[in-house]
């Protein structure tokens, strides 16, 4: 049973491994680094308004848990520890510091969340812990300048946004668009998106409207959105209130183009309890590819996912994408690793982080590639928008990359 203060994995300390005079040094002084062992820090939201996306890091677990049974990276055993916050930043707070503070990990690792991650950004960048891949694609986790030792991993809400809005305008030139947010700074990117592509016509040319997390059902701004005549609709929403949008918007016939988040889009967490059938048109924008889809069958990287999955996670539900998100966040966190060799030092972290080059993931699209630099904290760039189609998402166009500057 996973509780508020549940610890995930833990690799028992294996042989030491001689180690030049030099690199036993770095590993006695680094922070959560010793000769056998390297101790990775994550919170994640097990139970309160979000808990469905838990699996995310029992994902992540499960994968460590492998590569400490293949030997673990140089010498290394991987001791993942994975708190739960409950998607509360006052908590997520009092769980980094466990973590920094008391376990003394070497990073955080995929902490999920806006709001969550936000609550602990100035805290992590003045004690120069790194914060790898927040599961969060803000675009503020792109500001090296000012955050240097946060870097993002999925793609940017903002730029997500922009590719709606333009999508929009294509099918309606000139149309109005809708945009129902989360409260936060996660909704608030997809705003700014809108806003980019729209300029001076944005006040004009929109209609937005706020939900809170917490909120029992979204059926009013659904209505008020309908009544502003907007021919698209940006839905900036978790997975839940996708689900409630999807089934309000059958039940009183409105059918504008609508765009949704693409971490709020899977077929078997957010239409399948909807009704596929109310659901049919809906677009997206996908990186990561859909374990529902049959274009992904007999794929070799879908494949080798769900041999892992069979073998370390025989229960779980092979049609939550989520779990495809949380193999790939742990492939990039693995290959940054493997990149630090023998220095596994907070600083060497970082550096590695921001030195990915072309690094292919088997879960990924085809055609992305991780890419990362000190002045580019957006490993992952490209996307590429599907529409459902009743039963699986068909993709159309090419990838596409928004901008921002």
């Amino acid at each position: 049973m996973i509780t508020r203060r549940r610890l995930l994995g833990g690799a028992a300390a294996v042989a030491a491994v001689p180690l030049a005079a030099p690199r036993l040094a770095t590993a006695q002084t680094s922070p959560g680094v010793t000769a056998t062992e390297i101790r990775i820090g994550n919170t994640m939201s097990y139970s309160g308004p979000v808990s469905g996306l838990g699996i995310q890091g029992k994902t992540m677990d499960a994968w460590f848990r492998k590569l400490n049974d293949d030997g673990g990276i140089a010498g290394r055993k991987i001791k993942f520890l994975s708190y739960d916050d409950a998607y509360s930043p006052p908590k997520t707070v009092e769980q980094v510091r466990r973590l920094v503070e008391q376990d003394g990990v070497a990073c955080l690792f995929s902490n999920l969340g806006t709001p969550t991650n936000s609550a602990i950004l100035r805290y992590t960048n003045q004690r120069k812990v790194p914060n790898l891949f927040p599961s969060t694609g803000a675009d503020k986790w792109s500001n090296y300048q000012e955050y240097p030792w946060t870097i993002g991993f999925p793609p940017s809400y903002r730029i997500e946004a922009q590719l709606y809005a333009k999508h929009i305008l294509a099918a309606h030139p000139g149309g109005r668009i809708a945009i129902l947010h989360q409260n936060d700074d996660f909704g608030r990117d997809y705003v700014h998106g809108v806003r980019d592509v729209l300029g001076a016509k944005f006040e004009e040319g929109t209609r937005v409207l706020s939900y809170e997390s917490t909120d029992p059902t979204i059926d009013q701004q659904i209505l008020t959105l309908q009544q502003s005549g907007a021919q698209g609709l940006v839905l900036a929403v978790t997975a839940k209130f996708a689900s409630m949008a999807i089934r309000k918007m059958h039940e009183i016939g409105w059918k504008p183009t609508t765009c949704v988040h693409y971490g709020a889009n899977s077929v078997g967490v957010v239409i399948q309890p909807a009704g596929p059938e109310k659901a049919v048109g809906l677009t997206t924008a996908a990186y990561l590819k859909d374990p529902t889809d049959p274009a992904w069958a007999q794929d070799s990287g879908m494949l080798e996912w769900r041999a892992f999955m069979a073998r370390y996670m025989p229960d779980a539900d092979l049609a939550d994408v989520n779990s495809v998100y949380g193999y790939s966040a742990a492939r990039a966190m693995e290959q940054v690793l493997r990149q630090c060799g023998q220095d596994a030092s907070r600083e060497n972290i970082m550096r590695q982080a921001t030195g990915l080059k072309d690094v292919e993931i088997p879960t990924l699209l085809p055609g992305i590639r991780l890419n990362s630099s000190p002045t580019n904290y957006r490993p992952i760039r490209q996307m590429q928008l599907q529409r459902f189609n009743g039963r699986t998402y068909d993709r159309f166009g090419t990838l596409m990359e928004g901008s921002v500057s």
